[in-house]
C-alpha cells in the first residue's frame, strides 16, 4: 500500500540490523500501555499483523503462565497495527469491542495475531480475528476485536 505510513516505517527499518527490535520499541514508546509486554512486532502487511509476547517474570500470573491481560495487550497491538496498515485512506477506525476466550495455559512465549479480509474494510462494524498462540503453535486465546468505521470528515 503506497503512502502508508506503518508499512513504509516498518519496511525501511527491516533493512537496519534489529530493524524490527526498533520499530517495536519506537512502537511501544508512541502507546505506553504496550510498553508492559516488551512487544516484537515480527510481521506488518495489509490485513494481518504479528506480535511476539517474550514469558517472562513481569507478564506471569501466580501460576507461572503469560497473564492474559499481557496476551490481550498483544493482540490490540497487533489488531492496531493491521488496521493503521490496511485502513483506506478515506476511513478512520476506533475500537469497539474485544471477545476473547481462554482455551489453554500460556507457558511460554506468545505470538499474538491479527487479521482481516481485504473487503470487510467498509463503514460499520468491522469484526477482527484475533488468536494467540504458544511456542508449539498451540491456541492459548482467540477471539475477535469489532472496530467502528467511518468516513473521515472532509477537510476544509
Amino acid at each position: 500500500m503506497a503512502g502508508n505510513y506503518v508499512l513504509n516505517m516498518y519496511e525501511k527499518l527491516l533493512k537496519w540490523p534489529f530493524g524490527r527490535q526498533i520499530f517495536s520499541a519506537y512502537s511501544a514508546r508512541r502507546a505506553p500501555y504496550f510498553r508492559t509486554i516488551k512487544p516484537l512486532v515480527t510481521d506488518v502487511r495489509p490485513n494481518h499483523c504479528s506480535v511476539l509476547i517474550r514469558k517472562r517474570r513481569s507478564v506471569e500470573n501466580h501460576i507461572g503462565t503469560v497473564h492474559v491481560i499481557a496476551i490481550a495487550n498483544g493482540l490490540e497491538m497487533a489488531m492496531g497495527f493491521m488496521a493503521e496498515a490496511s485502513i483506506p485512506k478515506h476511513l478512520r477506525w476506533i475500537p469497539k469491542g474485544m471477545q476473547l476466550d481462554y482455551t489453554a495455559k500460556a507457558g511460554s512465549d506468545i505470538t499474538c495475531t491479527a487479521d482481516v479480509e481485504p473487503e470487510a474494510w467498509v463503514p460499520g462494524d468491522l469484526t477482527v480475528r484475533v488468536e494467540a498462540k504458544d511456542d508449539q503453535g498451540i491456541v492459548v486465546v482467540k477471539g475477535t476485536i469489532t472496530l467502528w468505521i467511518s468516513e473521515k470528515p472532509a477537510k476544509k
